[in-house]
């Protein structure tokens, strides 16, 4: 009998109680009144505050929307918990109206429901993320491309045998 990699290291039996992160993804979406990106776009033009969590690279990789709140993911309960003094002068109450971007849809539902954990009420995420956004036609810039890097490239052994 032929083992495949899957037979030779079976996973891990889980900790009891833990979940795996389908399940966690799926119970925060369970609390979620996720929205399409036409309807963000409605949110954001109406007051909500759009909050984009991804990275400065991806953000310049692939487009940014105009007059979105950039705070990474990294930071963003400290910057939206009204009890923190790190936080943002929008984070000023539990009921502010924060939609959540990601790329695709993914971390900024689990994003959400983090606010959510802190009192945010209304805060939720937009379905499919910006590339979503993006598909929909609604306002973007870029991408941006990133300036140059001041650090000479990694020698690798290809380029050091020239």
């Amino acid at each position: 009998m032929r083992q495949t990699r899957a037979t030779r290291c079976p996973a891990p039996t889980p900790p009891p109680g833990s979940r795996g992160i389908d399940e966690i993804l799926a119970a925060a979406r369970a609390r979620l009144d996720r929205l399409d990106p036409e309807r963000a776009h409605v949110a954001y033009r109406t007051g909500a505050l759009l909050v984009d969590i991804r990275p400065a690279a991806q953000r310049a990789a692939h487009g940014t929307v105009p007059g979105a709140l950039a705070v990474e993911r990294n930071v963003l309960e400290w910057r939206f918990d009204p009890r923190c003094p790190a936080r943002l002068p929008q984070a000023v109450g539990y009921d502010l109206p924060v939609v959540i971007l990601c790329q695709e849809g993914y971390t900024s539902s689990l994003a959400a429901a983090a606010l959510q954990d802190l009192g945010l009420w209304r805060a939720t995420d937009v379905v499919g993320g910006f590339a979503a956004w993006r598909i929909a036609g609604l306002p973007a810039l870029g991408p941006t491309p990133l300036p140059p890097s001041p650090f000479p490239p990694p020698v690798t052994a290809a380029r050091a045998l020239h």
